[in-house]
């Protein structure tokens, strides 16, 4: 089989190879402090789609620092007495945003509550704060890395994705022990960060996440596409490479694979072997370090593409909840 990265039994023994924060534990204690201290000002209007078998809303909240976030959500509607029902936490690719009303409408048609959240300053209706010191040119991972850790603004948005979950597991209808979450590269990503922030998210299905293990994809000379910034970073800012060290420091405190051991639910993963965007190692660094109940799917002459037969089998894994 041809190779981009390790042979498949290196990388199911692979634990990554950017650095940890000694304080990493700490800084999110810090962080979901702050999270839980904000008035999330929540808002729910009727969207202008509409469908007979469920209502669709434009879901707003407060999140840190005082960005008003976006999310659709809805609702399906169903039979007096029916009870709680799931709900499913639907993120989006890098860059994008939280997609279509049609893409919810088939879990909402099995009963689930579906909210898919745009991440701020990207794609959708999020709002972006900004106010950080340093290089603001392009590129959410280095957002922040030259300011102070708690700048950065994937923290950020870490942090809106376990807001969201909160927010799910306190709407009237959910059963707030039936909430899973799902996405694909920086979906997979936030995920994982999601589940591992809110760890009663009961069941989770990252497909080749993204945001792990920065060290590692700027070795294999895969800093580029998703991960160009890292090297545009050091293109503008550190030529001589005089801060590396500290710089993949400070990435450290938004990788995923650092976060990972603290998820609860099951997990349901998809990884391609030929993905050169976000390389198999990066995503095995994180998958290895889940301690919970785990899966992963293996795909060998796939890379960051659509996967088939997983979105047929993550709706299986999430109707298990029922």
């Amino acid at each position: 089989m041809p190779l981009v990265d390790m042979p498949l039994e290196e990388l199911q023994a692979y634990e990554g190879r950017s650095p940890k924060p000694a304080d990493f534990d700490a800084y999110w204690e810090r962080a979901l402090d702050e999270m839980r201290a904000v008035d999330p000002q929540l808002t729910i209007e009727p969207s202008s789609f509409q469908v007979p078998y469920a209502e669709c809303y434009d879901l707003y909240f407060t999140g840190v620092r005082g960005a008003r976030v976006y999310a659709k959500y809805v609702k399906p509607k169903l039979p007096a007495g029916a009870g709680k029902h799931p709900a499913l936490l639907q993120f989006h690719g890098y860059s994008g945003h939280s997609g279509d009303w049609t893409s919810k409408l088939a879990y909402a048609a099995l009963g689930f509550t579906v909210l898919a959240m745009d991440c701020r300053g990207q794609g959708g209706l999020s709002e972006d704060t900004g106010g950080v010191k340093g290089n603001t040119l392009h590129g959410h991972i280095i957002r922040g890395a030259d300011d102070h850790e708690d700048q950065l603004l994937f923290r950020h948005i870490f942090l809106d994705a376990a807001q969201l979950a909160g927010i799910a597991m306190n709407l009237p209808e959910v059963d707030p022990a039936r909430v899973a979450a799902t996405g694909a590269s920086q979906g997979g990503g936030l995920t994982l960060a999601c589940a591992a922030l809110e760890p009663r998210v009961a069941r989770l299905a990252p497909i080749y996440p993204f945001l792990s293990d920065y060290r590692r994809v700027y070795e294999m000379d895969l800093a580029k596409n998703a991960y160009e910034e890292i090297r545009d970073y050091f293109r503008r800012f550190d030529p001589t490479h005089r801060r590396e060290d500290a710089f993949f420091e400070r990435l450290g405190y938004i990788d995923v694979q650092y976060l990972a051991p603290r998820i609860r639910g099951e997990v349901l993963m998809a990884v391609g072997l030929m993905d050169t965007i976000t390389p198999p190692s990066t995503q095995f660094a994180a998958y290895n370090k889940i301690v919970a109940d785990k899966r992963m799917v293996v795909y060998p002459d796939f890379g960051h593409e659509g996967l088939p037969g997983f979105d047929d089998r993550s709706m299986a894994f999430f109707q298990a909840m029922r």
